[in-house]
């Protein structure tokens, strides 16, 4: 089975699998609890199963990169660090060392495992066979995930549609005035007097005793005529009151994407009781 890089496997492996950590800057420390290096990278085989942490020593053997069975390890996310059980100074010695250009092939495999076996490894024999002829499941002391206590844990995640609103301008109003002229007319009622003069003949008239007003040319009439004239002026008033103001109105925004979850799949080899409804 071939062994690759997880980033070649999984692009997104930080947020897809391990939540946003980045597992890959995790410290390494061994079971005195020195601190021996950092990971550098992870290993997983072709279904995505964990098989190693690449581990670079840093001062610890002067740079060099080993292999660490994912058996060998449990990652504390808490505190970001990885524990690596078993593992030690003289064994990385021993470890060959990695080179990220390079293709894991079983016979490199098979001398990372002797170091952690505690067998010898013997250069005279040919470790030629096969990838896919060797079963990880046999192993579980090297292969099987462990977490930091007694317990074993695996997070699931599954992915969610998350609604976020933000506010953005949409436009402005602004309101105004301006002025416009049209022509009004106005019509006022005013008054004039005339003057009339009615001349009637008596029926039946008297004489009239000469030297008082007969003749004597001083009686006069005298009459005053008025007449009204239009004022007319211009005066401002309120016609109309105009207020501006906002209101909020909601509408539902509705969006189908398509989430991921990830689910539980769980093999036991030989008559093993689980009770998996907790």
């Amino acid at each position: 089975m071939a062994l690759l890089k997880i980033a070649d496997l999984y692009p997104n492996f930080t947020e897809n699998i391990f939540g946003g950590d980045d597992v890959k800057s995790f410290s390494v420390y061994n079971h005195a609890n020195d601190k021996i290096g950092s990971v550098y990278d992870i290993i997983v085989d072709e279904t995505g199963r964990f098989r190693y942490l690449v581990i670079d020593t840093g001062f610890w053997i002067f740079g060099k990169k080993v292999l660490l069975p994912i058996g060998k390890a449990s990652i504390d996310h808490d505190h970001e660090r990885v524990y690596a059980h078993g593992l030690t100074k003289e064994q990385a010695e021993n470890l060959p060392e990695y080179d990220e250009d390079m293709t894991i092939d079983y016979d490199y495999e098979e001398r990372v495992r002797k170091v952690y076996r505690g067998v010898e490894y013997d250069d005279s024999k040919v470790y030629n066979q096969d990838v896919d002829a060797y079963d990880y499941d046999r192993e579980p002391s090297l292969y099987a995930y462990q977490d930091t206590d007694d317990h074993q844990s695996l997070k699931l995640y599954e992915e969610r549609l998350v609604a976020n609103k933000e506010s953005f301008l949409a436009g402005t109003v602004t309101i105004g005035k301006r002025v416009e002229t049209e022509t009004a007319t106005v019509s006022v009622p005013v008054e004039k007097e005339r003057v009339i003069v009615e001349r009637t003949t008596p029926t039946n008239s008297t004489a009239v005793i000469p030297g008082k007003t007969a003749f004597s040319g001083e009686e006069v009439a005298r009459i005053e005529v008025f007449e009204e004239s239009a004022g007319i002026e211009k005066q401002t008033f309120v016609r109309e009151e105009v207020s501006v103001r906002k209101e909020v109105e909601q509408e539902t925004v509705s969006s189908r994407e398509t989430v991921r979850r990830e689910e539980l799949d769980m093999e036991t080899d030989g008559e093993v009781v689980v009770n998996s409804d907790r």
